[in-house]
């Protein structure tokens, strides 16, 4: 099978905030992604165990966003129906 000339593409420069009339929602979400991860996605993959240690270490600040998002999922419906059911 013959791919014939498939050219190298050409990439532009790294990603930059859009031009728009909310610089400081802009900054705000980039400074909180830069909180949330502020590594790099590690590349070294030695051993599996080392490499899952190092994903979870890299994940970290999601796997936190997402337990707090759980626990309010959670809570919220529950405090609800007790302040609904115990309002004698």
């Amino acid at each position: 099978m013959e791919l014939g000339n498939i050219s190298q593409p050409v990439y532009g420069p790294g990603p930059q905030a859009p031009g728009s009339s909310t610089p400081g929602l802009v900054r705000m979400v980039h400074g909180f992604l830069r909180l949330v991860q502020p590594n790099a996605l590690p590349i070294a993959l030695c051993y599996l165990l080392f490499f899952l240690f190092q994903l979870l270490l890299y994940e970290l600040g999601f796997l936190v966003c997402m337990a707090i998002g759980l626990l309010f999922i959670i809570l919220v419906p529950l405090v609800g129906c007790c302040f609904c059911c115990c309002r004698c």
